[in-house]
């Protein structure tokens, strides 16, 4: 029963971080996360010069968790636009973690779409609602340019960088 529990804290799904779900409000992540510690603030948006609201979770032992995006800066009644991973507990059922590499997830979902950035290479994979960021270094690519990148250029043991959670 505790393994199970244990599970749901920590699974990854479509519009599901742990114990988050899309119906979750912003002031509910105080008792989700009772045992651990969130830092508020509003951070810089380096692409616009606006401010954004972020909510960061850090484990008992200072470990970063999370960050979480409200839909709506400054409103605790907000649900959540989307969640960062942090930690490698958070896991899909498929077991998908940060820690995983191109071949966990082409093994066990399908990317939707692949779309480059300045220093990355962005994978989405709608299945699970989720961006999977990869370092363009780890494809062997050192152009800051943002030309187009195929599936078929990202090695299998490409690192994963970032998971970002989507909600709707």
């Amino acid at each position: 029963m505790i393994q199970c529990k244990e599970e749901t804290n920590y699974t990854l799904g479509k519009e599901q971080v742990g114990k988050i779900t899309s119906a979750t409000q912003i002031r509910e992540l105080y008792s989700i996360f009772e045992n651990d510690s969130i830092v508020s603030h509003l951070g810089e948006d380096n692409v616009a010069e606006s401010t954004y609201d972020e909510y960061l979770v850090y484990n008992k032992n200072g470990d970063h968790l999370l960050t979480i995006i409200p839909k709506i800066e400054q409103d605790s009644s907000s649900t959540i636009e989307n969640i960062q991973i942090f930690d490698k507990n958070y896991k899909t059922v498929k077991g998908l973690n940060i820690r995983g590499t191109f071949k966990d997830i082409v093994d066990n979902y399908t990317v939707n779409k692949v779309q480059s950035t300045f220093s990355t290479a962005v994978l989405f994979v709608d299945e699970l609602n989720a961006t999977i960021t990869i370092e363009k270094k780890e494809l062997g690519v050192n152009d800051f340019g943002t030309q187009k990148i195929k599936l078929e250029q990202i090695p299998d043991l490409a690192k994963i960088k970032g998971i970002t959670m989507w909600f709707k």
